[in-house]
């Protein structure tokens, strides 16, 4: 009977590792998977989770159908689960950061406790690496405090890209900035027109490496008919609002600034915002806050949530001047799919006998000085040469141009007198 129990309990282990497509089915062992990997939180953290599994319970039969055709919604829920037996090890969560998809997203990697997270982590990378053949490039973002999560990606070829930060304003700061009067005269609000604008102004914003990471055009600045409709479902939904607006320079004849807000008409989470600045007007930072601080006076009293980059470092500055509080310190990584990194068995190159690997490469026997001729073999007979006479002028065809080269014995006489 003890033997029968313990090969019951080894059983699982002696089983292959299957990566599958997430189903309807594995809710309750993600919801269990979230629960431990956020039990360390706060319960405000806990209860996020706990929303969004409802939300996902809910619209988990609109969200499969909206993923049989494009459609800004057909990524929404695109997860991958590891499962052993009966068992849930593990889940990952990905979608398109661009619209040519040349650039995917890491959104989530959630693992089982008493599962070996290096080993079950890795098999859920690389079977996204695998299967999503457009993706050449991955982004992710993590919690530098996260070093379970930053020794897995780090193992499976992800480097760092940038830090980023963020930031709360307080309601009380934000009373303050609101009283200052923003001098925006150019500020316009934002179209599909303006999308040329918007993504000179985001490629100007941003140093060349990211750049080619984020790999955007100008069609991620515009908004489809049936893209307007589903934002305008999920903030009638979620009781959110969404304002934005860019600065236009009439000199440069160029966007210089951007913001977008989502204010909560229910009052119960800080807004968000987002800004992008030129890097030659930062002055717009304290014009720009002021606009977003005047805008949420019309919504319940909540908090401004903002981030800035290692590569903005006006904006940090500013930010703490004003006495923004720092809520949160995360590193972006980023991974090619040409990088290889420990996928190939390594070989040591000690035991290589390199005169046995160059031996067919010796030559066979010592070799012979000797001319060597280029000229084909096959000549023409002299006779079916033409010869041309050096007092016939060469005629060259040209529709713009009446050019014909001097005769060869005037060149000879001029070198001769030179």
């Amino acid at each position: 009977m003890a033997a029968q129990i313990k090969m019951n309990s080894l059983l699982p282990q002696n089983l292959s590792v299957v990566i599958r497509p997430a189903q309807y089915r594995d809710l309750d062992g993600i919801e269990r998977i979230s629960q431990d990997s956020f039990a360390a939180l706060t319960p405000k953290g806990a209860n996020f989770v706990n929303q969004q599994m409802q939300w996902l319970r809910r619209w988990y039969g609109l969200l499969k159908f909206l993923s049989w055709f494009p459609n800004p919604l057909q990524y929404s829920f695109f997860a991958y689960v590891a499962e052993q037996g009966r068992m849930l090890l593990g889940m990952i969560q990905v979608s398109p950061f661009n619209r040519t998809r040349t650039t995917w997203r890491i959104d989530r990697v959630m693992l089982d406790r008493s599962a070996d997270k290096q080993g079950i982590g890795s098999q859920l990378l690389r079977h996204c690496f695998e299967s999503i053949l457009e993706a050449r490039t991955w982004l992710l973002e993590v919690n530098v405090n996260d070093l379970e999560a930053l020794a897995l990606y780090r193992h499976n070829g992800f480097q760092r890209l940038a830090e980023m930060t963020y930031w709360e304003i307080e309601p009380e700061l934000l009373q303050e900035l609101a009283q200052a009067e923003p001098d925006l005269p150019n500020l316009l609000p934002v179209s599909n027109a303006d999308a040329q604008l918007l993504y000179q102004l985001d490629t100007a914003s941003m140093p060349p490496l990211v750049r080619q990471v984020f790999d955007r055009n100008n069609r991620d600045f515009k908004t489809s008919l049936f893209g307007a409709l589903t934002d305008a479902v999920k903030q009638w939904v979620t009781k959110t609002e969404v304002v934005s607006g860019y600065v236009f320079e009439p000199q440069r004849k160029a966007a210089i600034g951007y913001f977008q807000v989502q204010l909560d008409r229910k009052g119960e989470s800080p807004h968000v915002a987002s800004l992008t600045v030129h890097p030659a007007y930062t002055w717009l930072y304290p014009e720009l806050l002021a606009q977003l601080a005047r805008i949420a006076q019309d919504f319940p009293q909540q908090g401004l949530k903002l981030a800035s980059s290692d590569y903005q470092p006006e904006r940090e500055e500013y930010l703490e001047r004003i006495g923004a509080k720092r809520i949160e310190h995360t590193l972006i990584m980023s991974r090619s799919v040409w990088h290889k990194l420990r996928e190939s068995k390594l070989v040591s190159l000690e035991g290589i006998q390199w005169t046995d690997v160059l031996q067919g490469l010796q030559p066979a026997r010592k070799p012979i000085p000797g001319g060597m001729s280029w000229v084909q073999t096959s000549q023409q007979q002299p006779s079916e040469i033409p010869i041309q006479s050096p007092s016939e002028s060469s005629r060259f065809k040209c529709q713009n141009c009446h050019i014909e080269p001097s005769n060869p014995s005037d060149a000879t006489d001029t070198q001769q007198k030179n």
